[in-house]
């Protein structure tokens, strides 16, 4: 990584790391630790040098990102390149990317759960009731976190980082902790 400091080195490193693991192309996870630390847009060429990755995989990783909402295209005055930044505030870009997320992952799930559970059970067969037992409240836990994501997602950012600083006066509050 050409002429990045060590720390920026071990974090798009890991954030590389850590968006395989998370179902992200290692070289879209890099690109995106890049530009979230970079004080300044870049044009892919830059992305290309300082990554020492291929400009076709710079390209359709920025392609990517750009789908996911998480980084734009700015034009710079007297440079006609598109450059590129990432959502620098780490609560809106958490926001993006649940959001995304919810619609790539939760909400397909919750229609094909909602379909399997009514197909489920038109039978006599004592495993097929059990099968429709475990769909509708695999279904049930589904609706319920998705309407928990709906209801914070509402929330203006102050409010949110405010009811996710309270988690633990909840689970006290309901008994839920020991002291």
């Amino acid at each position: 990584m050409k002429d990045l400091p060590p720390f920026a080195q071990h974090f798009i490193l890991h954030w590389g790391e850590m968006g395989t693991k998370w179902g992200i192309n290692r070289t879209v996870a890099q690109i995106h630790a890049l530009l979230f630390i970079s004080d300044r847009p870049l044009h892919a060429e830059e992305i290309c040098e300082q990554l020492g990755v291929a400009r076709s995989n710079v390209s359709n990783s920025l392609k990517e990102l750009q789908n996911w909402g998480i980084v734009k295209v700015v034009h710079l005055p007297s440079d006609r390149r598109d450059h590129f930044e990432s959502i620098q505030d780490v609560y809106e870009l958490f926001r993006v990317i649940a959001a995304e997320r919810k619609k790539r992952e939760v909400d397909p799930t919750l229609v094909r759960l909602r379909a399997c559970a009514n197909e489920a059970g038109t039978t006599e067969s004592p495993s097929d009731a059990h099968a429709k037992k475990q769909l509708e409240s695999l279904l049930g836990f589904f609706e319920l976190v998705s309407d928990f994501y709906s209801k914070m997602d509402r929330l203006p950012t102050k409010s949110a980082i405010q009811a996710i600083r309270m988690g633990d006066k909840i689970a006290k509050s309901i008994g839920a902790l020991m002291k």
